[in-house]
């Protein structure tokens, strides 16, 4: 069981807001297995927690379960059941105390300890009185704090409970408490007695309805992870959500003890997947044992060939199925409710049965394809004919399928029919024969195909047997063998494994010069690429260019556009190269090949970033992931595309987007080449918002990476690794271990676009020579070496422009000069670039100077400007040191900065409270400001000791009684 509860917040606010709002209801309902016990469970935790230090728990939870027994069960299980944990906690002699005139003769019917009933058979009149008792014992129960009594499987409940409850929701009054009934919503068949209860109650007023719903698969992935303890190995979590159709339960019973996926369904829930089937009539259930061979989803027509059955008799069969949730219509068909319940009803099948059952649908759809639509014909029939053990058909529907998946640009379900291809080859003697294809032909498609779906690991195997063929075979083919490498050299590069760069060497000197071939050309355009990544520049531009002029004397636009685009990333200019990246899109366009225009996105957008025109990148960047979707290839190009639609965004201080973007990448399970920049924005963006603690693992993954690459460094990556270090080293008063990581950046020199990656890194060291400077430790000579360095470095453009300007005013600083006029010089060149940031950074560094001149007034002036920018983004860190820099200011601030954050309280926690005096949690402020929940609680305790009073309460009426927030619904505030 994962000891986190994912993807509820929302419905944890919702109860939060319910509580805040009490009196009044909520009816939690959802299918079996969702949470909702958990959700009780993660609310009542919360709950227990205190609102101040030492202080008492924020509500009293009260909790009563009803038993599968329906209306044969006990009456009112659950409030004796909360009736005698109350007598545990309080005693007879304080429930007495709560109910009129002590009197508590009538709770004898739900708890033996208060004596016997009255009489054996309750009247009328007894009962109602038993029913105001119960209210006015909550109600008084409430008056002392809020309280919340929760009703659990409410499904199950007896008639004398659902009258209870309703009784209780419907009369409930003033007092400030909360009822929560939970139910399964696929237990409720059409006649089910709590039906017509939740539509009467849903009509009350202060009740509300809260379905919970399957999780994504982002949530799928994190209860995966926090029920394994580590990331999920590359494929579970994909595996685990089809299955699962994000069912919490069900992906912990999915999870083996060993991480993996269980193969078949744990007894356990096959039971309780069983359970409604099997109170099915016979004939139903024979029905729906055909419909599990048809899948998840099935066309009424097709069943009925299936099945034999006319349309009137398979309607009059399926009708209970309906009604008992166990099937929903869908359109012209009908689906499980759920894909776990079609597979152990499949599993039920005997070996005989199982047989017959697919030969029969193989055999409908070979007699009738319309049955199903055209593009799912051939992998029906390859499963069809596979599941029946017929191995030549299944072949040859499944090659088939593979071209039909091909043209769709489904690249992963074209992998599965190709390897099912190869899974049947020895079983099918003529299988060349079949289906026009020799086994190299398989296995050769099926690398290209796990090459475009990102299953690069797979694609390296298939890739490496073609490759043992080919060798076997007496007389090499050349062209096959060559191609092949360079496949597996490119896969190879994206896991960063080595020898890559030596396979696209053998591929390109295997083939000869002359003739020139498209080939050769192509293969020569994959090794400059690559071969830029290392310290070969001169190489790779002499194979770009070697392939650039047998493309354009071959016509070749496909390799022209990969010449040309690695020629301008190998002497890429962000100031000159405007021009030449129209032509590299335009010739990327002709070819009409989608890696080439993908390609051309990600230069654009690259080059765009650096030149430090952020909106441009961003856009282009957005359209390529776009068309990355359109061509089927989201996992690769897409995810790719991520990094340069989110590294723009956070440069222009759109940092809740760029962690959209970031976490919609991560969901890819991206390669590992893609994963350290995206893990190294994500960083920075964390940090900068002043949650240290959540940079570490983001951090800790990007240098295992490089460590993995530490033979072709990538700038992009390397030194994106070592600014993160050294930034965090920084925030943790490290400046020493800031200085070292810079030192990486002084001694690798010439490493591709070396400029506009080592600039950041060496801002960051010289911002660390100054700390230790500072503290009496002498860095001078590091910062020399750091001053050596970017001497040598060109600067290209205004971004890189901004950092050398602001790599000065650092160095400046380390040897004690605070320079306002540099500071304010780099402030200004990062207003023009519309970073606010690293703008709000400059002007705090400008006040700091003009309050070293004794101009507070200046100092103000920035500081007013630097705390909106910082409050803007939600810079944690930044914005209290300039609210500590305001402090120390003397004189009128200007821009209405008093107005903006009154009674001394910071931007951030001016936000915080105006949330306390909505009534939020520290759980709700956390989620609602993007930072921890340790962080809201300090800032909460700041808030009571700046306004000076005792708790959250008495500051919400401290801010509404001062009208801080106009338009504020007010609401009572959490005790």
């Amino acid at each position: 069981m994962s000891p986190l509860l994912v993807g509820r917040a929302a419905e944890l606010r919702e109860l939060e807001d319910a509580l805040a709002a009490a009196p009044g209801a909520v009816l939690v309902g959802g299918e079996a297995g969702l949470g909702k016990t958990r959700l009780i469970r993660e609310f009542g935790a919360a709950l227990a927690e205190p609102a101040m230090p030492g202080g008492a728990p924020r509500a009293r939870l009260l909790v009563g379960g009803c038993l599968e027994l329906g209306s044969d069960g006990l009456p009112f299980a659950p409030f004796t059941t909360v009736l005698r944990g109350l007598v545990r906690d309080i005693g007879i002699d304080g429930v007495a105390g709560l109910v009129p005139r002590g009197d508590t003769a009538c709770l004898a019917r739900l708890l033996p300890e208060f004596g016997e009933p009255e009489s054996d058979a309750a009247s009328g009149e007894e009962r109602a009185r038993l029913f105001e008792v119960v209210l006015t014992l909550l109600e008084r129960l409430a008056e002392q704090g809020p309280v919340v009594l929760v009703i659990e499987d409410a499904h199950w409940a007896d008639r004398s409970t659902r009258d209870l409850l309703t009784f209780l929701i419907r009369n409930v009054s003033a007092a400030p408490l909360l009822i929560v009934a939970t139910y399964r919503a696929d237990e409720l068949h059409r006649a089910h007695p709590l039906r017509p209860v939740l539509a009467g109650l849903e009509r009350v007023d202060r009740v509300r309805r809260l379905e919970l719903t399957r999780l994504s698969r982002a949530d799928v992935a994190a209860l995966v992870a926090g029920t394994l303890g580590h990331a999920p190995p590359p494929g579970l979590v994909d595996r685990i959500a089809a299955r699962s159709e994000g069912n919490p339960l069900f992906i912990e019973a999915l999870l083996d003890d060993d991480g993996t996926l269980a193969c078949e369904l744990p007894e356990s829930l096959r039971d309780l997947l069983l359970a409604g089937v099997q109170r099915l009539p016979e004939e139903t259930q024979d029905v729906l044992r055909d419909a599990s061979g048809g899948g998840t989803r099935i066309e009424h027509a097709l069943l009925a060939a299936v099945s034999g059955l006319d349309d009137a008799a398979l309607t009059r069969v399926l009708r209970p199925a309906v009604a008992a949730n166990v099937l929903v219509v869908d359109g012209d068909g009908y689906a499980f409710r759920h894909a776990l319940i079609r597979e152990a009803v499949h599993d039920d099948l005997l070996p005989g049965e199982h047989t017959r059952l697919h030969t029969r649908y193989a055999e409908a759809l070979e007699n009738d394809p319309g049955l199903v639509p055209s593009g799912r014909l051939w992998v029906e029939l390859s499963h069809h004919w596979n599941a029946a053990h017929d191995s030549t058909w299944a072949l040859v529907a499944s090659w088939r399928a593979a071209a039909d998946a091909r043209k769709a640009l489904a690249y992963a379900e074209c992998l599965t029919m190709l390897s099912r291809v190869l899974e049947l080859w020895d079983r099918v003697p003529d299988a060349a024969e079949r289906i026009g294809a020799d086994h190299v032909k398989v296995l050769e498609d099926a690398a290209t195909a796990a090459d475009f779906a990102g299953e690069y690991d797979r694609g390296i195997k298939l890739v490496t047997a073609a490759l043992d063929e080919v060798e076997r075979g007496g007389a090499r083919d050349t062209a096959r063998w060559a191609s092949l490498l360079e496949l597996r050299g490119r896969m190879s590069h994206q896991m960063a494994r080595p020898g890559f760069v030596e396979d696209l060497r053998a591929a390109a000197a295997a083939l000869p010069a002359d003739p020139p071939t498209v080939l050769r050309a192509r293969v020569l355009a994959t090794l400059a690429q690559y071969v830029r990544l290392t310290t070969d520049i001169d190489g790779a531009r002499a194979a770009a260019e070697e392939s650039l002029a047998i493309a354009r004397r071959l016509e070749d636009p496909l390799a022209e556009a990969q010449a040309l685009i690695t020629l301008f990333c190998v002497d890429i200019d962000y100031e000159k190269d405007a021009t030449r990246i129209t032509e590299v899109r335009d010739v990327a366009e002709r070819s009409g090949d989608h890696r080439a225009i993908l390609r051309r996105s990600v230069i654009e957008s690259h080059f765009l970033e650096g030149a430090g025109r952020h909106e441009e990148a961003a856009a282009v960047a957005a359209r390529g992931r776009e068309l990355a979707r359109e061509y089927g290839v989201t996992r690769t190009q897409g995810t790719f595309l991520s990094i340069n639609q989110t590294e723009p965004l956070v440069s222009l201080g759109r940092w809740d987007e760029a962690l959209t973007v970031l976490r919609n990448a991560m969901d890819q399970e991206p390669s590992v080449t893609i994963r350290t920049s995206l893990l190294v924005l994500w960083g920075m963006v964390t940090l900068a918002r002043g949650d240290v603690e959540g940079t570490r693992e983001p951090l800790t993954a990007a240098r295992e990476i490089v460590a993995l690459k530490m033979n072709w460094l990538k700038t992009q990556d390397y030194f994106a690794t070592l600014r993160l270090e050294g930034l965090v080293a920084l925030a943790e008063g490290r400046p020493a271990d800031a200085v070292a990581a810079a030192r990486e950046v002084v001694k690798r020199p010439g490493l591709p676009d070396d400029a506009r990656y080592a600039w950041p890194v060496l801002v960051i060291g010289a911002a660390a020579c100054a700390e230790l400077a500072a503290a009496g430790q002498d860095a001078s000579d590091d910062l020399a070496r750091m001053e050596e360095r970017a001497a040598q470095v060109h600067v290209q453009g205004p971004l890189q422009g901004a950092y050398a300007l602001t790599f000065a005013a650092e160095a400046a600083r380390a040897r004690g000069v605070l320079d306002r006029d540099a500071w304010d010089t780099a402030a200004a060149a990062w207003e023009a670039l519309g970073n606010p940031f690293h703008r709000a950074e400059a002007l705090t560094r400008a006040a700091e100077a003009a309050l070293l001149d004794g101009d507070h007034e200046a100092a103000a002036d920035r500081l007013c400007v630097a705390a909106a920018l910082a409050a803007g983004l939600r810079a944690e860190p930044l914005a209290a040191r300039i609210d500590d820099l305001r402090r120390r200011t003397r004189g009128p601030r200007r821009n209405g900065a008093d107005d903006a954050v009154p009674l001394g309280l910071t931007p951030r926690e001016y936000e915080v409270l105006r949330l306390v005096a909505e009534g939020r949690s520290n759980r709700d402020i956390a989620a609602a400001l993007f930072i921890s929940v340790k962080t809201a609680s300090v800032h909460v305790s700041n808030i009571l000791g700046k306004l000076e009073v005792a708790s959250r309460g008495e500051a919400a009426a401290t801010a509404h009684r001062l009208a801080l927030f106009p338009g504020q619904n007010r609401q009572p505030a959490r005790r």
